[in-house]
């Protein structure tokens, strides 16, 4: 493996992640609520009177932050290096394995680590073995 060191951003990366984890806390602290979005979004699934509004603006913030993104920078050319079924495979195993673990990366792995909650430490050790799997079973096993 290679680290392409032309496009390697170290800084920008841990201010992303810096205002990830701060977004997370303002969340929460305020609020008492975890920002993991499966919840988030399973919360409209099933609305319960009084906790919609801040839901749906949550998933808007979601939807609406990557269409502003244009206004401020150039966007970067995207690439997927996979096929339509492959693409819809893989959802429904990340949204099986979201339900399976009572919550998403972003609730156990940002939200759930940061409260030292040993469930979301399993949680998420579970899903960065599983990720570690797939890539090594797709590409050094089956060389796709």
């Amino acid at each position: 493996m290679m680290i392409d060191w032309s496009h390697f951003t170290p800084w920008t990366a841990l201010a992303g992640g810096a205002l990830i984890g701060l977004a997370a806390a303002l969340f929460w602290l305020p609020n008492g609520r975890i920002a993991g979005i499966s919840g988030v979004l399973g919360g409209l699934l099933r609305p319960v009177r009084g906790d919609i509004a801040w839901r749906v603006a949550f998933i808007a913030g979601l939807v609406g932050a990557p269409l502003a993104y244009p206004l401020f920078a150039r966007l970067p050319a995207p690439q997927i290096d996979a096929d339509y079924a492959a693409l819809g495979v893989a959802g429904l195993l990340v949204g099986l394995g979201t339900r399976y673990g009572a919550g998403c990366t972003s609730g156990h792995g940002v939200c759930g680590l940061a409260r030292l909650s040993p469930r979301s430490a399993v949680a998420t050790a579970c899903f960065m073995a599983a990720g570690f799997a797939t890539v090594f079973v797709l590409r050094h096993l089956l060389r796709l």
